[in-house]
């Protein structure tokens, strides 16, 4: 996901990105250079196995900074704590601690625009797996339901990556439809 600065003018805006994908690093470079945007951070939500970041790699092409949760215990220039705010331009970020996943989980979001990035805490129609590295599936249940769905539900709910294809759902959707979220403490647990 990309938030900028930019608003209806293209060019001299700040950016970040957060979850940068390795292979992907050649795209995001492309459009922030086509867009004439300043890449500032390259943040992940989390550190696990299956991300490989593109942090390292954004950064050695853009100068731009790195940034993941304190609690994560992975390299970063810049370590954030629990309702910390990144300033991007005008822009407030707010990194939320949503540990289950893993112990470094952060949502961060963007209150002015009604946006939160979950990476793989809160996915659509279904959240991270708690059976390695970290994970505690009642954690998961209080930080998605205590950090993420306690958010107006007209927010748009953005995830690091999906299966089926989907880039975006809402907070209302996902207490709707989310099959394991709309489940007791226990039967979560449980799944």
């Amino acid at each position: 996901a990309v938030v900028s600065t930019q608003s209806g003018h293209y060019g001299r805006g700040l950016a970040a990105i957060i979850d940068p994908v390795y292979e992907k690093v050649s795209r995001d470079v492309k459009m922030v250079n086509e867009l004439d945007l300043k890449l500032k951070y390259a943040m992940n939500t989390h550190c696990h196995a299956d991300h490989v970041t593109g942090t390292a790699a954004l950064r050695s092409a853009t100068g731009c900074q790195t940034i993941i949760s304190k609690a994560s215990a992975a390299q970063a220039d810049m370590y954030l704590n629990d309702n910390e705010i990144v300033k991007i331009g005008n822009l407030n970020l707010e990194a939320r601690s949503t540990p289950g996943h893993t112990d470094g989980c952060m949502t961060f979001v963007l209150h002015s625009h009604k946006l939160c990035f979950t990476g793989d805490a809160l996915m659509i129609r279904a959240c991270g797996r708690t059976d390695f590295q970290q994970g505690d599936a009642r954690k998961l249940y209080h930080s998605v339901h205590g950090r993420i769905l306690s958010l107006s539900e007209d927010y748009s709910v953005y995830p690091a990556h999906d299966y089926q294809g989907r880039t975006q759902s809402s907070v209302r959707e996902e207490k709707l439809y989310n099959p394991r979220l709309t489940k007791s403490e226990d039967e979560f647990v449980n799944i």
